[in-house]
C-alpha cells in the first residue's frame, strides 16, 4: 500500500469540501421538510447522497489514510463549531475503522466497500448521540450557551428509543442505497472501466 502523496491530500482536501456540500444540503432540505427531525436525520440523509463522494475517494486515492483524513476533517468541524464537546468521536472513530475495513481486510470487494461506507456514515451520529446517552450533559451545554428551556424542550422532542433504533436502521439502509446509486454515476460520469469491473463484483458476490 503506497504512502499518500502532497496531490492526495489536496483530492482529499476536494472530496471532503464536497461531502461537507451534502452534509449541507441534506441538513437544509430536512430543515424545511421535517424540522423537528432535522438533526437525527442528517446521518441518513448524507449516507444516501454521499455514496459517488465516497467511490471516488476509493477510487481515485486506493490508498489507506484518505478515509480517516475525510472522516477526521468533519470530526474537526464538530469540535470547532460548537458541538457537544465529545461529537467529534465517532467521526474519527468511524473513519478510522471504515478505513480499516477497506484495506485491511480480505472480505469481497461488494462487502468491503458497503460495509465501510456503512461505518463510515455512522461518523455523523457523533453530533446526535449525546442526546440520547449524556442528555443531562447535554443539557447543561445548552444551558452554557444561553439556550432556554424551550430550545431544550425542542431539541429534545424527537429524542426517543424508537426514533434511535429507527436512526440506526435507516443509516444502514441509506448507505446501502447511496452507495448503490453512487455506484450508477460512477459508471456514467467517471470510470466506465472500473465501474463495471466493480458492478461485475457486485454481482459476481
Amino acid at each position: 500500500m503506497k504512502k499518500l502523496k502532497i496531490q492526495d491530500f489536496i483530492s482529499i482536501g476536494i472530496y471532503t469540501a464536497i461531502y461537507f456540500l451534502i452534509v449541507s444540503i441534506a441538513l437544509a432540505i430536512l430543515t424545511f421538510t421535517i424540522p423537528t427531525f432535522n438533526n437525527v436525520l442528517i446521518p441518513s440523509a448524507t449516507a444516501l447522497f454521499a455514496g459517488i463522494v465516497y467511490l471516488l475517494v476509493i477510487h481515485r486515492i486506493p490508498r489507506f489514510g484518505a478515509i480517516t483524513i475525510m472522516g477526521s476533517v468533519m470530526g474537526l468541524f464538530f469540535l470547532i463549531s460548537g458541538h457537544f464537546p465529545l461529537s467529534f468521536l465517532p467521526s474519527v472513530i468511524c473513519a478510522v475503522g471504515a478505513d480499516w475495513l477497506q484495506y485491511k481486510t480480505r472480505l469481497p470487494e461488494k462487502a468491503r466497500t458497503m460495509i465501510s461506507y456503512t461505518v463510515f456514515s455512522f461518523g455523523l451520529m457523533g453530533p446526535v448521540l449525546p442526546l440520547w446517552f449524556m442528555k443531562n450533559a447535554y443539557i447543561d451545554a445548552l444551558i452554557a450557551r444561553g439556550k432556554d428551556s424551550v430550545y431544550i424542550e425542542k431539541v429534545f422532542t424527537p429524542i426517543t428509543m424508537g426514533m434511535f433504533y429507527f436512526c440506526t436502521i435507516a443509516v444502514i439502509v441509506c448507505s446501502i442505497l447511496g452507495l448503490l446509486i453512487g455506484q450508477k454515476i460512477y459508471v456514467k460520469h467517471f470510470d466506465k472501466t472500473k465501474g463495471k469491473n466493480y458492478e461485475q463484483s457486485i454481482r459476481n458476490v
